[in-house]
């Protein structure tokens, strides 16, 4: 591989893990499609899958104890990881980009509701009644477009939690899944021992990516964080639409 490929590599990687020190997602949006152009589609998903796993793994370690509701966090982690299975068999059966759209048009929907009405939240009690099916529905989504972030970081991020509560229980949630995951990856013969090792080599930008969004997350205020989150969702959302049509 050229030399100039391999730096945009890390690149990426380095800005997508950026992206998940700060929020606790994020880290495909940009890695994925950066990796996708410079091996190809099944290679990224494959490396990504892994790093999922250790950063999620990594990132739940960290914040465990943060998690003011873990009953919540579980009940909804356990429900998306059911929700794979199902939403595998969609992949097979529905058209991806009619899923895609209307993934899109639900965030940004969110997020006009959030920018017209800026106090609106859900509340504990509401998190706690929509937790699971809500979860089960991104885990739908993940199984049957690979992308959880427009249902899991909407809900969550409308709960109004705390940086350090929301990246412990969007960790799990997403931990929960790449569960599932990687052993799909591997029976599909997706996920190599050589595409494992490269991920292996790929923690090291991503990690770094992660340490410098964290720095910059301890230094935002709560206002800020939700502005950040905001706008992770509308590039998320504007990647569907990129993905639908182009």
């Amino acid at each position: 591989m050229e030399p100039v490929l391999l730096i945009f590599a890390f690149l990426g990687i380095a800005l997508g893990g950026v992206l998940k020190g700060a929020t606790g997602a994020g880290a495909p949006v940009v890695g994925v499609p950066v990796l996708a152009v410079i091996f190809d589609v099944p290679m990224a998903v494959a490396i990504f899958a892994v790093l999922n796993v250790i950063s999620n793994t990594w990132q739940t370690k960290t914040f465990y104890n943060e998690i003011v509701d873990r009953r919540f966090a579980w009940s909804h982690a356990v429900a998306a990881a059911v929700g794979v299975v199902p939403g595998s068999i969609l992949l097979a059966t529905l058209p991806t980009e009619v899923l895609t759209v209307a993934m899109a048009a639900i965030v940004f929907l969110y997020i006009a509701l959030r920018l017209t009405r800026p106090d609106w939240s859900l509340s504990r009690e509401q998190g706690r009644r929509f937790g699971p099916s809500l979860g089960f529905v991104g885990g739908l989504m993940q199984g049957a477009g690979g992308v959880s972030a427009p249902v899991s970081v909407s809900f969550l991020n409308a709960l109004r939690l705390s940086r350090v509560d929301f990246i412990g229980t969007i960790s799990v949630f997403f931990l929960a899944m790449a569960s599932l995951q990687i052993p799909t990856l591997i029976v599909l013969g997706i996920l190599s021992w050589e595409r494992a090792g490269l991920a292996l080599l790929a923690v090291i930008p991503l990690f770094f990516g992660i340490t410098v969004g964290a720095w910059i997350a301890r230094r935002l205020s709560k206002e800020a964080f939700d502005r950040v989150v905001l706008a992770l969702l509308a590039v998320i959302a504007v990647k569907l639409l990129w993905d639908a049509f182009i």
